[in-house]
């Protein structure tokens, strides 16, 4: 079971999580996926040190009609759709209402992969596409779990994408949840599990909302090459790591 952990901030989870990654440091199949926004800056800290690439996954719910609390499937990064058993059909959901639905997670998934993408730092100053996940690792990272129904929508979008390993990664969840995932992925890591579990932020010091510019501005320094700030294993930045 994992320990209880308390972090400074989210740079501070990614370190520690990349103590517990660092088999897959240098890995030329590797690469962090980091659930947008809050996800980004743990991600990051682990690409830094494990010396592999970041992008983001980004994921859409699909809510029912009329009731948007429940989710009738996922849409995501590469135009990946996932479906709820039964629907169409279920709960009286047409297929013309999943259509709808999934026009407009759609449309809202592509804007947010032109805020985070479609930053013009290619040879031909256009956007990056989604990577190639085949046979590769992928490892799923946000910055806590609370339900899981988000994550739940990533790990199915990411099997449609085909990664040969299929590792979740994440500072902090509810012990139910954890068992809940474990199952669905090829590996778990996750550092912190308590038992009274209220919210992701309450196992933070510092906790503040992550925005799309400093998204952005990760994924260029993503791109760059390694900072000696920035080393694989140990550093100033890990300092004190293991407290909380």
């Amino acid at each position: 079971m994992a320990h209880i952990h308390r972090f400074k901030d989210r740079a501070h989870a990614g370190a520690l999580l990349a103590r517990q990654l660092r088999r897959y440091a240098h890995a030329p199949d590797a690469i962090v996926l980091a659930l947008p926004r809050g996800g980004v800056p743990v991600g990051f800290a682990i690409a830094q040190r494990l010396g592999i690439g970041l992008d983001v996954l980004v994921v859409r719910k699909l809510g029912m009609p009329h009731h948007e609390e429940f989710a009738m499937g996922a849409v995501g990064s590469g135009g990946v759709r996932v479906l709820q058993p039964g629907v169409p059909g279920l709960m009286g959901v047409t297929a013309q209402d999943l259509e709808a639905v999934t026009a407009r997670e759609l449309a809202e998934l592509a804007r947010r992969e032109r805020a985070y993408r479609g930053i013009g730092d290619d040879a031909a100053g256009g956007t990056r596409t989604a990577p190639d996940l085949r046979g590769s690792t992928a490892i799923l990272v946000d910055d806590g779990i609370a339900t899981g129904s988000t994550v739940g929508a990533a790990i199915q979008v990411l099997r449609r994408m085909q990664p040969r390993k299929l590792v979740l990664a994440v500072p902090v969840a509810p012990p139910a949840t954890v068992h809940k995932l474990a199952p669905q992925v090829d590996e778990l890591v996750c550092l912190s599990a308590p038992p009274l579990f209220r919210s992701v932020g309450q196992w933070y010091d510092a906790f503040e909302q992550t925005s799309d510019e400093q998204v952005q501005a990760l994924l260029t320094a993503a791109r760059q090459p390694q900072a000696a700030s920035h080393p694989t294993t140990g550093g100033q930045n890990d300092e004190n790591t293991d407290d909380g």
